[in-house]
């Protein structure tokens, strides 16, 4: 045989000769897999679909939810329940609207929460990595974390007027211990839940406690952290109100506190509505940030 003259390719079989008509010369891809599945209107283009379609039905369950519930509200204050109407809390609403009062409780209480949810869980986050990540720290620290978890804030309250005056001061600190106290709760058990395997596989691959601290413990953490925070923000809405309620001339708990010495109901519902619509907004902006920030995790 001559090695310079070039050799024919092998005949064909009859099964490679259908599988070679059946395949896309282009992107090897057959029939039942078109070239522009991936790219619009195939499956994955479907599959990415299926989480706007999801919203869109949250929302919309959402509204009914929301116009159930306000319809609810006046079937029961129609009824001859003490409640005031809807008609009569949205005119209650444009009256402190127009003369400036329920945008200063506004202000005064989302100050307060902003800065105490703030100064919480700036502190828990810190602590919660040392008690997860030494178990000397741990066992300094967890008694005394117990030991405040289980005593209201309404119990500290006055003591903290007592020590720090009327002035914002307790009112912030008090906030700032409800925050605390739900978030390093949470940063706590993210760390001691990481996955020791991916502990050990960073240690192999010769990374020091630094750097397994700052690429496996922190990203696995944050799902953790951002749940406390969301608990917290709950707690530190229902302090403040309990504050405002002992020892404040301006905010939203005041404000209630005040309409309730004259029954003025439709007040109160401003109040409660408002405190409502402030936290939930709080509450999605968190979500958001979640999903932002574990856009890594497997979700369901």
């Amino acid at each position: 045989m001559d090695p310079t003259r070039p050799q024919k390719e092998p005949p064909m079989s009859v099964l490679d000769q259908q599988g070679a008509e059946e395949r896309d010369p282009v992107a090897g891809k057959t029939p039942d897999e078109p070239a522009g599945a991936d790219a619009g209107g195939g499956p994955k283009a479907v599959r990415g679909r299926e989480p706007a379609r999801r919203r869109g039905l949250f929302l919309v369950l959402n509204a009914v939810s929301v116009l159930l519930g306000i319809g609810l509200w006046w079937v029961l204050a129609a009824s001859g329940f003490t409640l005031p109407t809807p008609p009569q809390v949205v005119s209650r609403a444009g009256t402190l609207i127009s003369n400036g009062t329920l945008a200063g409780d506004v202000r005064a209480s989302l100050t307060r929460v902003l800065i105490g949810f703030a100064l919480g869980t700036a502190a828990a986050v810190p602590v919660g990595f040392l008690m997860g990540w030494y178990d000397i720290l741990r066992g300094l620290i967890e008694p005394w974390i117990q030991f405040f978890r289980t005593i209201p804030p309404l119990a500290i309250i006055p003591l903290a007027v007592v020590i720090m005056g009327i002035d914002e001061t307790p009112k912030i600190f008090v906030i700032f211990l409800a925050a605390f106290l739900a978030c390093v709760v949470a940063t706590y058990q993210g760390v001691v839940s990481v996955d020791r395997t991916l502990i050990n596989a960073a240690r192999v691959l010769g990374a020091g406690d630094l750097t397994i601290f700052a690429r496996v413990v922190v990203p696995a953490s944050t799902p953790f952290i951002l749940v406390g925070m969301r608990v917290g923000l709950g707690s530190a809405w229902a302090t403040l109100v309990a504050a405002e309620l002992i020892a404040a001339q301006k905010g939203l708990g005041y404000r209630i506190q005040n309409a309730q010495l004259y029954y003025d109901l439709p007040t109160i519902f401003v109040g409660l509505i408002s405190i409502g619509i402030l936290g939930l907004l709080m509450d999605r902006a968190l979500l958001l940030a979640e999903r932002r920030l574990t856009g890594w995790q497997e979700r369901r």
